[in-house]
């Protein structure tokens, strides 16, 4: 998820906020498939393989689809797993800090996928 809402209106004040102060932009997820108008290339190529089944939300489509009282406090951006027990974490904010480089977040989604084997 990221932690970013839906909408044109959002679209193009992230957009702003990405050039105008790149360092104070608060979704490390955004920062890293996106560049200021579009999805990167190597992204869109990694998603487009399907290598794992995704589905990608902003934070009020996601908070909005899963609004329960049940649902844990989570912090945005995130990466959950969706297994027999529910939503589980695998990225969280904090993960995100330490990420560098799109091409990292994806060696670090495929290194997981291999690992538990749960390619579509």
């Amino acid at each position: 998820m990221y932690n970013a809402n839906s909408g044109v209106v959002n679209n193009w004040l992230d957009i702003a906020h990405k050039i105008v102060s790149p360092t104070s932009y608060e979704c490390d997820l955004c920062s890293l498939t996106h560049g200021a108008f579009l999805e990167k290339r190597i992204w869109k190529k990694f998603k487009d393989e399907g290598l794992i089944n995704m589905e990608f939300y902003h934070k009020d489509e996601f908070l909005k689809k899963y609004k329960s009282k049940w649902l844990p406090k989570y912090t945005f951006p995130i990466i959950l797993i969706s297994d027999q027990q529910g939503l589980q974490s695998f990225m969280t904010t904090q993960d995100f800090k330490e990420i560098d480089s799109v091409a990292l977040l994806i060696e670090k989604i495929e290194r997981f996928v291999k690992q538990l084997d749960v390619s579509p």
